[in-house]
């Protein structure tokens, strides 16, 4: 997670603006990127924001 922005707002608009434009989940966008999954998901969780399978985003 390194490479990925530390202010959890930049964050989310960074993972959603991946995942609307080049990956169907959230599963194939870790894996392709080396992302651990639960560590993201419990950074953006803790600013208030959940992942939605159903609109591939965080809300």
């Amino acid at each position: 997670m390194d490479n990925l922005p530390q202010d959890p707002f930049i964050l989310l608009s960074y993972v959603n603006t991946k995942l609307r434009d080049d990956y169907s989940s959230l599963d194939a966008m870790c894996i392709d990127l080396d992302i651990d999954r639960e560590t993201l998901e419990a950074k953006l969780n803790e600013a208030g924001f959940e992942y939605s399978a159903e609109n591939n985003k965080f809300f």
